[in-house]
Formats: C-alpha cells, sequence, structure tokens
C-alpha cells in the first residue's frame, strides 16, 4: 500500500482542490475556513481503509477504542469476504485490503457520516470530525503522535472538532461532511490501486475473469512500490499540491463559492 503520509497528504491536497474549485452549488466550499474543514476531513478519511487491520498504526490513533474497531472492520471484512468469493477467488487469513478497499465502501462511509450528522446534528458532526481529524493528524504529522501518548492526539482530535463547530457550524453540514469522506476514501483506494498489488475496487458484487475479488491496478510498469522511491515523490508532489492550493486559497478567497452561500449547500 501507499504509506500513511502520501495517503493524508492526497486526501488534504484533493480536499482543498474540491473546496476551492467545486462550485458551491454541488458541494464546494464559498469561504476559507470550510475549505481547510473539507481538507482535513477528506485527508483523515484519506486513511480510513486501513482501519481493516489492527497491527496498523492508525488502529491505535485512540487507544483501545480505535484497536477494537480495527478488530471488528477486519473481522467483518474477511467474513464478507469468504460470503463473496468464487471458488476461484484466494483463500484469505485476515480481511485487510479487501471489503473497506471498494467503492461500495466509499459510498458506504459518506452515507454513514451523512446520516450520523442528519440524525444526530451538532453532536453528530463534532463526532465525524473528532474521528477523522483525528486520522488526519496521525497521517500527518506520523513523528510527532508516534512520540505521543494515544490521549494527546484523542484531546487534540477533539479539541479541534469543538472549535470547527463553534467557530464555523455551517461547515459541519451533512452533506459536506459525507462528500468529504467519500472523496477522502476515493483517494486512497486511488493510491493504493498504483502499488504491485492493486485493490479490488469492485470486490464482492461484480466479477472479473470469475473472480469477485479481482485487483485492479495499472499495467505493471506504472505501479509504484510502497515507502519507495516514487512513494516519496508522490509524498512530495502531493504537499506541493497543498501549499500551492493554500496559498491559492489564501490568496483569492472571493473566487470561492462563487454566487451561493455556504448556508444554501450544507442545510
Amino acid at each position: 500500500m501507499v504509506m500513511g503520509p502520501t495517503h493524508a497528504m492526497s486526501g488534504a491536497a484533493t480536499g482543498l482542490a474540491l473546496g476551492a474549485f467545486l462550485p458551491a452549488s454541488l458541494g464546494g466550499a464559498s469561504s476559507i475556513p470550510e475549505v481547510f474543514v473539507f481538507a482535513g476531513v477528506t485527508a483523515g478519511a484519506a486513511l480510513l481503509p486501513d482501519l481493516d487491520t489492527p497491527q496498523g498504526t492508525l488502529a491505535r490513533s485512540f487507544g483501545l477504542v480505535s484497536t477494537g474497531v480495527a478488530h471488528v472492520v477486519e473481522n467483518t471484512s474477511q467474513a464478507i469476504y469468504n460470503l463473496t468469493k468464487t471458488r476461484k477467488d484466494d483463500p484469505i487469513t485476515n480481511g485487510h485490503r479487501t471489503a473497506t478497499h471498494t467503492v461500495w465502501f466509499a459510498i458506504l462511509a459518506g452515507l454513514a457520516a451523512a446520516g450520523i450528522v442528519g440524525a444526530f446534528g451538532k453532536p453528530g458532526a463534532i463526532g465525524v470530525l473528532f474521528f477523522m481529524l483525528g486520522l488526519a493528524i496521525r497521517g500527518l504529522a506520523p513523528d510527532w503522535t508516534k512520540k505521543q501518548d494515544w490521549l494527546y492526539v484523542t484531546g487534540l482530535s477533539l479539541a479541534l472538532a469543538v472549535a470547527v463547530w463553534v467557530a464555523l457550524p455551517a461547515a459541519a453540514g451533512s452533506v459536506a461532511l459525507g462528500a468529504a469522506v467519500t472523496v477522502g476514501v476515493i483517494t486512497h483506494l486511488l493510491g493504493d490501486m498504483i502499488t504491485k498489488r492493486g485493490v479490488p475496487l469492485l470486490g464482492g458484487l461484480v466479477s472479473i475473469n470469475g473472480k469477485r475479488w479481482w485487483d485492479i491496478a495499472p499495467p505493471s510498469p506504472l505501479r509504484i512500490r510502497a515507502n519507495g522511491l516514487s512513494d516519496r515523490i508522490l509524498l512530495a508532489a502531493f504537499t506541493g499540491a497543498a501549499v500551492m492550493l493554500t496559498y491559492y486559497v489564501l490568496a483569492d478567497p472571493a473566487a470561492l463559492g462563487a454566487d451561493f452561500t455556504a448556508a444554501a449547500v450544507l442545510s
């Protein structure tokens, strides 16, 4: 897989781009703070699929709670694989890179986030922001988080989530958060798709050559090795893109949202 920092930074850059250039009528941002909220959520969601492995550093983001969630996700993913596989699909011993690495998961994750906010309002929005921003912190600042107890990450995530709601309640709308989560997960899938193994984008439902869990990837010469030179180049490229997009947003805030308001989009 592409390494965590690359996933997170690609999600942040994608979120900045969509927040800056997508028309507000289609879910784009109409203010500078909304762009950065969108980018933070997509950065966190770009790590979400890797919660299917309890052994990963991501699973330790929130201590025993996130580790427990990772065990549930891994076992559920393996069960889904076993229930839907054909005789041509290989047997597996864990659920990593299966169910959470499909477009179906990206859609469901976005719908779940939107549903939580729609059903529970402010507490639900803070909960979604807390979780996604916590993953973003883990991915964007891996060296710092490794040196800190998980409680620091948890406390910072909660503080940021509450601050976002207090300072910018409109940005916590169900449509915007749901879209940001789906976009972030898709960004992760595209990143893993270009690695040696690929990902089962259509896994479980669509059969390819008699297999329902066919790993989709570009031709071999276009694939990269995780944590190799290509991975580091991608990280540098996405970091550069994020910096340039941040400059664009800060330099021309009047261009955001065209003639639409955030309230109209996020209500």
